[in-house]
């Protein structure tokens, strides 16, 4: 083998193994085996009142070995663009399928953003002593992304609109600093970054960190699921994703820990994908929307709602080795 064919050889051996290497780091979580539950749905509309219409969207905590669930809630009264006003019901279960429900909405609109829609959507994260719950505002034009905190899970304290553009939804705040700053991925088309010192005022990234695909499952809106969470190769965000048949499916991406914009991997197909009745057959038929995700008892459970009027869940067979710190 003549100097010039060696050191080409040694060069091309270098580049195989430095793309294995990567390939290796930047591997792709696999998230293939959330079992839905085979009694779904687990939370129906009933009775009359605030959750007559449809039940959906849900939110979800773990305290004290309790999972509490809080989700979109909507009755029928009447508006002459639509019918039914939203607010936020809780529920709380010790066996991730069970709920007891709480008699009356723990988040009701009451001001000008928040009427005559309602309280739409929530997201929930612990941080210090504080719940942190982000949801979305309408007010019958355009929808806004708010907060409200507690200290009890009951009690409310709004602090009103936080990404102030004309239509901002699907708060996800990563429980955890990141450089120095909270991070919170929100919006129901593309995806953005905001960063906060203080988790109420928030500076937007103007540039998107996640876009629609051609030819993809999400090829017409993606938009953020549960809360991210700090994994060991980055940051994980389940997210839902429409194609231009208006399908929701449920998709995940990995995002940088050094750098929350900078997107590592992205599933090419949905892991949580439609099947059952409830979840084509509703007021919004062909919708499965995940807002939800915990670890209980050494499973996850992943909560969505099912065509805007059903609530379901999907367990994990095991605690995965993706979900490692």
């Amino acid at each position: 083998m003549n100097f010039k064919k060696k050191y080409l050889w040694i060069f091309l051996i270098i580049v195989i193994y430095s793309v294995s290497l990567a390939q290796e780091d930047l591997a792709a979580p696999s998230i293939d085996s959330f079992i839905k539950y085979e009694k779904n749905p687990i939370l129906l509309p009933r009775n009359t009142g605030f959750e007559a219409k449809a039940v959906f969207n849900p939110a979800t905590i773990v305290v004290n070995d309790t999972i509490f669930l809080f989700y979109r809630a909507e009755d029928w009264t009447g508006h002459r663009k639509w019918k039914g006003t939203s607010s936020i019901g809780m529920a709380y279960s010790v066996d991730g399928v069970k709920f007891t429900r709480y008699p009356k909405p723990v988040v009701t609109p009451e001001f000008d953003y928040e009427l005559p829609g309602g309280c739409e959507d929530p997201r929930i994260v612990e941080i210090g002593d504080l719940y942190y719950l982000t949801y979305t505002a309408f007010n019958g034009e355009s929808a806004k992304l708010a907060l409200a905190v507690s200290r009890d899970l009951l009690h409310w304290d709004k602090k009103g609109v936080i990404i102030p553009r004309e239509w901002s939804k699907a708060g996800a705040i990563l429980p955890e600093k990141i450089n120095g700053k909270y991070i919170m991925y929100f919006g129901d088309k593309n995806i953005w970054i905001a960063y906060s010192d203080n988790l109420i005022d928030w500076t937007i990234d103007e540039n998107p960190v996640l876009r629609p695909r051609d030819g993809y499952f999400d090829n017409r809106i993606v938009e953020p699921g549960p809360p991210p969470i700090l994994i060991e190769k980055g940051i994980l965000l389940i997210y839902n994703g429409s194609n231009i048949q208006n399908h929701y499916e449920t998709g995940w991406v990995l995002f940088s820990k050094d750098d929350p914009k900078k997107v590592l991997a992205r599933s090419d197909k949905p892991f949580l994908t439609l099947s059952e009745d409830w979840e084509k057959y509703g007021q919004v038929p062909n919708v499965m929307f995940v807002e939800g995700m915990v670890k209980y008892k050494s499973k996850w459970y992943l909560y969505y709602g099912c065509a805007d009027t059903y609530i379901g869940v999907a367990i994990s067979k095991d605690s995965y080795e993706f979900f490692k710190k």
